[in-house]
């Protein structure tokens, strides 16, 4: 029999999250017509900003500047589409979808098919105690974090800073760590994977300095991609690390659980909806992830149930930025001060 729950006073809802998957398959079709809109109008306004930042370096750098930053939304929505390659939700030719998103790691420096097996790992672990360590946001328990020394403590404490996680994090996640296939280091193909994306990455880098100098480097490409990458390490922090989210021990854990209630529904104003690709209706994404980002409305449309269930707007993520240990008696995620007046 299904629990019943309430979340922010709204009514009770069914949490048995198996009966949801049976519904979610209805959705799980792409129509290959709308992909190939859905690409075409975000990567034309990303060539075309392009264009119009770097004719802008004649007139104003800071005008490039400017361009350039508005560019990181396209750059995002790219990284999205490139996401939904990696799930086989964006076009049923997988061959066509896994191209598609080779091509599109280079744009956004991240290599497809690295990307697509850790992203995978984050899916079928997301909320297993046991199974922590690949493409989730590291974090530790309560009785974990009181049993490290003095320096480790300090160290987890750095890694989980605000300047760390949201600053210093994207340049070295998407400019370093994916230089490499970490993780998966002992697999000839991710190691193809990897130097591919920074073989190709290169070429265009030297094609922009021969025919432009650094300046369309340092000010189109690095701020984009910094900014996109900066964008896209929040959506994923909040979409999981928020207090109610859900950690288990292998032997409680739960994966239709813990997607879908261990991921937050991220409340958006419709422009950045649009431009986030639907991600932050990661509850629904979590609980069956071939959907197609553009049918993720869809899912909320026809299921009112889904759309009330862990809400969350743009105010309400910003305390999850001080949130940063798990604690198992009260199944809550805690601040460091909260975990000390344990």
């Amino acid at each position: 029999m299904s629990e019943q729950f309430t979340i922010h006073g709204h009514v009770p809802v069914s949490s048995d999250a198996k009966d949801w998957v049976k519904i979610l398959a209805r959705y799980r079709e792409p129509n290959p017509m709308r992909s190939s809109f859905e690409l075409a109008v975000t990567l034309a306004p990303f060539v075309a900003l392009w264009a119009a930042a770097w004719w802008a370096m004649g007139v104003s750098y800071w005008l490039t500047f400017a361009l350039s930053c508005v560019n990181a939304a396209f750059v995002l929505r790219l990284f999205i589409i490139q996401h939904d390659c990696g799930h086989g939700s964006f076009y049923n030719n997988r061959a066509v979808s896994d191209w598609l998103g080779r091509i599109l790691g280079v744009l956004t420096l991240t290599p497809y098919d690295v990307w697509r097996r850790t992203h995978s790992i984050h899916h079928s672990a997301h909320g297993n105690l046991d199974r922590r360590g690949i493409g989730d946001v590291h974090t530790l328990t309560v009785a974990e974090y009181k049993a490290l020394s003095p320096w480790n403590k300090l160290m987890y404490r750095i890694y989980r800073h605000p300047i760390i996680l949201f600053g210093l994090g994207p340049f070295y996640l998407f400019f370093v760590q994916n230089r490499l296939p970490l993780g998966l280091m002992s697999h000839a193909r991710y190691w193809a994977s990897a130097m591919g994306t920074n073989v190709a990455i290169l070429v265009t880098l030297m094609v922009m300095l021969y025919f432009g100098g650094l300046m369309p480097i340092l000010l189109i490409f690095l701020p984009s991609t910094l900014l996109a990458a900066t964008a896209g390490v929040w959506l994923f922090y909040v979409q999981h690390q928020f207090e109610t989210t859900l950690w288990d021990g292998e032997e409680n854990w739960q994966l239709h659980d813990a997607a879908l209630h261990g991921s937050s529904h991220y409340v958006l104003p419709p422009v950045l909806q649009w431009l986030s690709g639907n991600i932050g209706i990661h509850h629904v994404h979590h609980l069956y992830s071939r959907i197609p980002f553009y049918r993720l409305t869809e899912v909320l449309r026809d299921h009112v149930t889904l759309g009330e269930m862990n809400r969350m707007t743009i105010r309400e993520s910003l305390v999850n930025a001080r949130l940063h240990l798990w604690d198992e008696g009260s199944r809550r995620l805690l601040s460091f001060r909260q975990a000390r007046a344990l």
